[in-house]
């Protein structure tokens, strides 16, 4: 089997899927009819911030809890459900939008510039602390 290129699969899934532009994402999140996933890393969550009111859906677990047949399925995922994904700058959520549609769900797309332009368009963003447990507190004495 011949290499492909990661570019290469990108290009391919964006063929494939429906790209939003951060305004357009922002018309869907007034109209209150979609949940936004955020596929990035929690540390990326943690150091960068998040869109307000986004689902943390890591892209290492993306298809097992989007997938009835798996036992990581998640309560609240439905096949007629909106879902637009981000990522930093929209690779891997065009790639996890593709997986997504490949899975079943036809009312998947994703944020063509990810979060950072997301931010860099002057986006809402919302703080996101590490839970305690991760990194408690020292305690005095």
């Amino acid at each position: 089997m011949a290499r492909r290129k990661l570019a290469d699969l990108v290009t391919e899934a964006k063929r494939e899927i429906e790209e939003l532009a951060v305004d357009q994402l922002q018309q869907e999140i007034a109209a209150g009819a979609v949940t936004v996933v955020d596929i990035r890393d929690v540390r990326e969550r943690w150091d960068k911030g998040a869109i307000p009111g986004a689902k943390s859906m890591p892209r290492g677990m993306l298809e097992f809890w989007f997938d009835p047949e798996s036992p990581y399925f998640r309560d609240g995922v439905t096949f007629d459900g909106r879902y637009v994904l981000y990522c930093a700058g929209g690779q891997r959520s065009a790639l996890a939008a593709k997986v997504l549609q490949d899975i079943g769900y036809d009312n998947v797309a994703h944020l063509a510039v990810g979060f950072n332009g997301w931010a860099a368009a002057g986006g809402d963003v919302e703080s996101v602390a590490p839970p305690a447990k991760y990194f408690p507190m020292p305690t005095d004495g």
